[in-house]
This record gives structure tokens, sequence and C-alpha cells, in this order.
């Protein structure tokens, strides 16, 4: 199919969407208190894109170098709404941009849309300039429309030739005076499909200013939420978000869509189960997942929803995490879970962890513009449809970690397929600012994995998995984490007990857990560094060097000469009184702390600090006990595996969930 574009003059041009077509997405601009996103949403600069070997089609240069050199201030202030802006006279502005360009290729594979109409309305005179990407990123010309006066302009676009990767976009040029965009869509043609109603469900634990922030977010873009007909919010902590100052207001805004479930604390599988539950009940066509501590950018909302009912088959859709500190710092493109080692991994070797669209913009990342295919998309912002939650089930009730990869392995092999959706977001507490590998989440983190594992897991003895726990252990033991090791240890016990108690300890877990603190100094934090004794070594390290990670050829020896000396060597004296350094939380390594007999580390959220302490009887203790029950379960793997996926269908059940809903909760308001 040939692109063909259309200039229409006032007198003639259409007003809206003709029936014939309906909106896929909108263009849309920063929210006014998000101008530090700009970037993510329009972009200035050359028109180019990556430049390629025409031999090999392989990168030329530092395909993600820093792209800010090339490109010009953005004029934020030229914004005039979510959909309007001004380009300067003679200034460029493209919306080859995350939260702008179309995702052709997720289109193309996903759906049966197999033709697209651009339309944008501008006032003024300039150039419209319409671009495409292939797989490897390369920039294509596609058309370009001269514009005078109040115009709208279309154009008519193919997705054939996006099996692997590739959007579309548009660059907006001034002429010798100003042009203004007053609006532009991606359309397809025909009639839209029935859109079906969301129930947008917000799991939250003591985090009633983000719940309160988003809900007035929402308020605030009625269009955003057309199409949700209840927004539930399953409080489980103690400060409330009804008692939040603002809140009847809001409440009143949204005009009757709003209700609170308040709970005990079930974790997040117990919440984002409520809201798959009451998504079913009340007859809605999708549960839309969201997490507390995130900013909402509510034009995912319709466009999640776009994609969903235009997909081939039911199809849950999810949208990607920013960096909430950071807010041009994408988290990850798309995960997969590696089924080997079964830990969450990328599913494209190029691809970047925490990119920054600051540095390098979409158009100059070659990675980003590959199609991505995920086994599963992270709770913080999922649409679930209905259909497959009825034939599936709720969550798993494992409570934290593992409820959403889980999940999309289960649906995966029902059929049912993940998206992570390109242009669909929210912005999210990085994970560089937690650390939930030790402390009272690694219980969580061990035992959901290796359940995960059991239920999925190819392999006929889930692979590295207890190789790799019996690892972690280890490492846990020698940087003196005996709080870790010993939750890590009941994780593990836990799992042997079988699924058939998931249930009833979804809200007793973690206080056990916890109450263990007072028994563990690695697990109780001051923060006042003041706190401690002055640290001091009373030996140097040996010729001033400090402590070195050892090699892959000087591994073996040295784990075994560190772990006897951590066994048998008594612990001197004067580190029981005063640590021996303060280590930052960076720098908090095994192969680090396995020398010390005592130090001061802080954590990961820059708070507070704990003082970890060898203690070679515990260390015994923990580490015959984790090894026995390491070998346990890899002994009896088949025996469990086939324990938990014959009970997966009912501990996942509206009847399982309903008595612990009941067991646990107050009168919705």
């Amino acid at each position: 199919m040939t692109q063909n574009a259309t200039v229409t003059t006032p007198d003639n041009r259409a007003g809206g969407v003709s029936a014939q077509w309906h909106t896929l997405q909108r263009v849309v601009l920063p929210q006014q208190s998000q101008m530090d996103t700009a970037g993510l949403y329009v972009d200035t600069g050359s028109a180019f894109g990556v430049q390629l070997n025409t031999t090999d089609g392989s990168a030329v240069g530092a395909p993600t170098g820093s792209t800010a050199d090339s490109a010009q201030e953005l004029h934020t202030e030229d914004f005039r709404s979510r959909r309007s802006t001004v380009v300067r006279p003679g200034e460029r502005v493209s919306f080859g941009t995350y939260f702008n360009a179309f995702p052709a290729s997720y289109w193309r594979r996903w759906t049966n849309v197999r033709e697209v109409r651009l339309q944008v309305r501008t006032e003024g005179s300039g150039v419209i300039s319409v671009y495409k990407s292939n797989a490897r990123g390369a920039l294509q010309h596609v058309e370009t429309a001269r514009v005078e006066g109040s115009t709208t302009s279309s154009f008519d676009l193919s997705l054939q030739p996006f099996g692997d990767g590739g959007w579309y976009w548009f660059d907006l040029v001034a002429g010798s005076g100003r042009i203004l965009l007053e609006e532009a869509d991606w359309l397809a043609r025909g009639e839209e499909p029935r859109r079906g109603g969301i129930t947008l469900e917000i799991t939250t634990l003591n985090k009633p200013d983000f719940c309160l922030n988003n809900l007035e977010i929402l308020a605030g873009n009625p269009s955003a939420i057309e199409d949700v007909q209840e927004i539930l919010i399953v409080d489980q902590g103690t400060q409330k978000v009804a008692d939040q100052p603002g809140f009847d207001a809001v409440r009143k805004q949204l005009e009757g869509k709003l209700r609170i479930i308040d709970q005990d604390n079930l974790g997040g599988s117990g919440g984002f189960a409520r809201g798959m539950y009451e998504a079913v009940e009340n007859g809605s066509d999708f549960a839309l997942l969201l997490d507390d501590d995130v900013v909402v950018e509510p034009e995912s909302i319709p466009r999640l929803l776009s994609f969903a009912t235009h997909c081939k088959s039911p199809t849950i859709v999810g949208g990607h995490m920013f960096d909430l500190y950071n807010r041009t710092v994408l988290h990850t493109f798309g995960e997969i879970v590696n089924p080997y080692r079964f830990q969450p991994d990328q599913p494209v070797a190029d691809q970047v962890l925490g990119h920054d669209f600051a540095r390098a913009n979409l158009r100059h990342t070659p990675w980003l513009h590959r199609r991505i295919d995920v086994d599963y998309n992270g709770w913080w912002m999922c649409l679930i449809p209905t259909k497959v939650i009825r034939e599936i089930g709720l969550s798993l009730p494992i409570f934290i970690k593992w409820d959403d990869a889980e999940y999309g392995l289960r649906a995966k092999k029902a059929g049912y397929p993940t998206v992570s959706m390109p242009g669909a977001a929210v912005w999210h507490v990085s994970w560089i600012d937690k650390d939930d590998m030790v402390g009272w989440q690694a219980y969580f983190h061990t035992r959901n994995r290796i359940v995960a594992a059991l239920l999925h897991s190819p392999y006929e003895r889930g692979g590295r998995v207890v190789r790799e726990s019996g690892y972690s252990d280890v490492k846990h033991l020698v940087s003196m984490q005996y709080h870790t090791a010993r939750g890590r240890v009941m994780a593990m016990r836990d799992v042997l007990e079988g699924p058939g108690q998931l249930h009833g300890i979804l809200n007793t877990k973690l206080p056990e857990i916890r109450a263990m603190a007072k028994d563990y100094s690695d697990a109780q934090f001051e923060s006042d560094p003041d706190s401690f004794p002055t640290p001091k070594m009373d030996k140097p390290p040996r010729h001033g060097q400090g402590f070195k990670a050892p090699s892959y050829t000087t591994l073996i020896p040295w784990a075994v000469k560190t772990i006897v000396r951590q066994l048998s060597a008594p612990v001197s004296a004067a580190s029981q009184k005063r640590p021996q350094a303060f280590i930052a939380h960076q720098d908090n390594k095994w192969w680090r702390m396995s020398q010390y007999d005592s130090a001061i580390v802080s954590n990961a959220e820059g708070t507070g600090a704990s003082w970890y302490r060898r203690d070679p009887r515990e260390m015994r203790e923990l580490l015959a006990e984790a090894a026995r029950l390491n070998a346990e379960i890899l002994r009896r793997w088949p025996a469990l595996r086939e324990q938990y996926r014959d009970a997966l269908e009912g501990i996942t059940s509206f009847e399982s969930w309903k008595k612990t809903f009941e067991s646990h909760s107050s009168k919705g308001q």
C-alpha cells in the first residue's frame, strides 16, 4: 500500500474524527506539574536516526550516546494544553518520542489493524514530515506536506512492513511564522470495537499521599477515565486514604466512581487479587492494576484499553515503569523469566536497564525500535481482561513478590499473551532506592521464586534454582546478614510444608519475620550515625589496598578459606565493642563484608544503618540448616512440583480468595 497525504482547507475539513475512522492513540503533552518529563513527549534537533552499516545493518559509532548536543532547548512555555503546542518560527519539533511516536510493530503483531491514519490539525504555515523506523532503528522518510492557515492533514500509513519492529512519528517545522499544533491523532478505519468497562484498582499500604495525588490526576483528566466504571482503593494500611485532607473533594469530582475497601495487609497479591475479584463481580471487562507509590500518566489508560480491544485474542496489556525521582529514566522495556535460572531477564541482549531518554532519545537508540515480546508485565500498571481472570483464576496467594510474573506465565500457558505497551507508563520509586533482597523481604523472594519455579519450570529439577539458592545462603551468611539468612531458612521450610497453608499465612508471616528482628543486630536500624561507636580497624588491610573481589580462577580456594575462617576463627574482642568500619550501601558486597568481624552498614534508602556482627555459632547453625533444606527441596522436587501444580486451581480460585477476603475485610465505603 502506498502512503497518501491529504490536506484539507478550513472550508471542507471535517470537524473531529470521521465516523469511518476511530482513535487509537492521541498525541499528548505533559501535565503542567510534570514539565521535567517534557522530553518524553516532544523532541528537538535534526531529523536523523541511527547510522547503519549498509553491508550488515549494524549500528555505526556509539548508538546510545548523548543526543543533548544536537537538540535545542525545549520551550515548555509554548505548551498550550495537553493537546496543543506552538512551534516557533524556523524551529523543528519532533513527536518521535516515547509517548507520542506510534508503536507500529506492536499493533502489527498483536492486532488485526493493518492501516493507520495520522490526522494533524494545525494553524499557521510550515511543514509536516512523517517518518518511520525499522527494527534496526533506521529512520526512513515517508511523506511531507506543506500547510498554510487552518489545516487538517491526513496521512494513510501501512503497518505491513513492521514485522519485527519500528515506529511511525511526525515532525513539525515552522516557516517564517509560528505554527500551532491544535491536536493530532492516530486513527484506524471502521467502527471502534466495543471498549467495555474498567475497574481501576490501587493496592495501598500507608501511602495515602500517593493515592490521593493519583486520584486528583484521574479526576483532572475526565477523558482518560471515560471508560473506567469504578476506581477501587484496596486500603491495607493504618494511614487511611479516606482520612487525608482533600479526599472528600476529589471523591466528589469522581462522581460516584470511587470505592474504598479496607482489609488486612495481605500484600500486593491480596490487594490485586481483590481488584480482579471485584472487577469480575461488578461486570467490568477489564481489571487495571496500579501500584500505590506511582504517579500515573492518565493517557495511558485509554491507550491500554484501545490496544486491548483491538487485540486478536484476549491479551494482558501492561505499561512501563519510569523512575519517579529521575523521570526520563525507563526501568525496563520488557521482561521475560529465564527458564533455567528462573529469574527476571531481558529478552534482547542490547536492551538497557535504566535507559535515560534525556541522554539518548528514541530516534537515536536502536534497540528501542525492535519489538520486545515478554512473559509478564509488572503490576505497577497492568490491564487484565476479566475473561482471562475467569478462566485462570486470581493471583497466587504469595505476598509481595513473584505474583505478577507467575500470573503472566500462567496466562501464557493458557494461551493468553502479555504485551508491555510503549507509550503507556507510570513513574515509580526505583529499585535502586530499595534493597529488597535483604531483611524481611528475603523470605518472600526465596519462597515465592521456588514456588513459581515448581509451578512453571520446564526443567526436571528446576534448573539452577536450588543451586543458586545455596549460593545466596552462603553469600548472606559470610556477609553477617543473619536475619536475612534466617528468613530464607523459614522460606524453604514453608515451601516443603506445601501449598495448603498459603492463604492461612498471608497476613501472619510478615509480623512473624519482623518480630525476629529484635534478635539480630543486622536488622535493627539507627537513623543517627553517632548512635554507634566510632569505627576502628585493629589490623590494616594488606598493602593498604583494601579488600578486593576474588577472580574466577581464585574463587573456590578463596571461598573455602573464607568460610572456614567464618565458621571457626574467634571474633576479636575489640570488634564486639566497636565496629571495624563504616560501609556505604553501594559497597555492601559479600566478598568485602566477609573480611570483617563487625561493621556499620547503611541501608539503600539512606535513612539509617545497622551493626553487622560476626557470630560463628549462628553461622554454623544456619549454614547447616540451609544446606539440609536445599538438598531436601532438590530431592523432593518432582513430588513438590506435582503437589503445587495440582493445588494451583484451588488456591487461586474465586472461592478460596472469597473466604480470605471475608476473613480480613471491613465493609467497603
